[in-house]
């Protein structure tokens, strides 16, 4: 290497040295949480092998007997597998379509909203729900859909329905529960990623648009959701590697008996089938076939949106 060159590597590593130790403090807190994620995150990665092997809790990993694609061909020879990939599909894109816009489009008016006092007011209402745990929601759901519940006595008060329906033991009403109860909960909560990018906008182009004579849809449509558009990519493909994922917590806790044939997705599965049965090789084994199809819609989405508009995660 010349002498020049050399030269020049040195002193790069010593101003990034010089620069590392001037942030110590900042980097001692990173590290901090790297460690945490490796820990938590990397670490427990060792026991997928579980997946390719039969284990149980008598003898260690290491130990159990391999039984390679065994636990892989055996989901797929289930009989619960298509009514579970369908509740799982169906309940995860029904949220997409619906959940995904409404934040946006709730976004794009609390916006609009001249009175801070008023916008405050609408924005500290919607987002409460997030910080309540489903146990808490769900119990208050299932008193407000109970045959004596609130819903009952307002629908019959309003002659829409003849006499009171135990909506959580109807299957057919499971999916409008949980599509519905999910908005509600994180409605406010998911709009703040949204207000926090419009408050980015330059008012500058509101303005010219104003003298250029845009009423306030126009300015909205034409200024607000293009510039905002590159956070929109993003939660989407987020939003779509997570297609599989039906809120866990969500359906435990307004699942039953009755609506079992609507309310049995992949993350309840794997639980009944790994926890419940001890089956863990089994359950670990669905699990993976999970992940790996939650990251090639992860690479999917992120080539899609790329090529459409040049906005991605990597």
């Amino acid at each position: 290497m010349p002498a020049h060159k050399s030269a020049t590597a040195k002193n790069t590593a010593f101003r990034l040295l010089r620069k590392m130790y001037g942030q110590r403090y900042l980097q001692a807190m990173a590290l901090l949480g790297i460690a945490w994620m490796i820990i938590f995150n990397y670490v427990p990665m060792y026991g997928i092998i579980i997946a390719f092997k039969d284990f149980n809790i008598i003898k260690s990993i290491s130990a159990a007997p391999w039984a390679g694609l065994e636990h892989f061909k055996a989901f797929m020879d289930d009989d619960n597998l298509g009514y579970v990939i369908k509740n799982t599909l169906g309940m995860s894109v029904l949220k997409l379509v619906i959940g995904f816009p409404l934040p946006i489009v709730f976004a794009l008016f609390l916006n609009e909203v001249r009175s801070i006092g008023f916008k405050k007011l609408v924005q500290t209402i919607s987002y409460l729900p997030h910080f309540l745990s489903w146990v808490i929601l769900g119990g208050i759901l299932a008193t407000w859909l109970a045959d004596v519940g609130i819903i009952n006595k307002i629908l019959l008060a309003l002659n829409v329905i003849q006499e009171p329906v135990s909506y959580l033991a109807e299957p057919s009403y499971f999916w409008s529960i949980i599509i519905t109860s999910d908005i509600w909960k994180e409605l406010g909560w998911s709009a703040i990623i949204y207000l926090a990018a419009m408050s980015g906008v330059s008012p500058e182009m509101y303005e010219a648009a104003t003298i250029d004579g845009a009423g306030r849809f126009q300015k909205m449509f034409y200024i607000t959701l293009p510039s905002i558009m590159g956070t929109i990519t993003i939660l989407f493909i987020l939003a779509v590697s997570g297609i599989l994922n039906s809120n866990f917590d969500q359906i435990l806790v307004l699942k039953n008996q009755l609506n079992e044939s609507a309310s049995n997705v992949i993350d309840v599965y794997v639980y009944q089938t790994g926890l419940q049965q001890s089956r863990f090789s089994y359950a670990t084994a669905v699990g993976l076939i999970k992940s790996l199809i939650s990251l090639g819609l992860l690479l999917s989405a992120n080539f899609i949106t790329k090529r459409l508009n040049n906005t991605s995660l990597f």
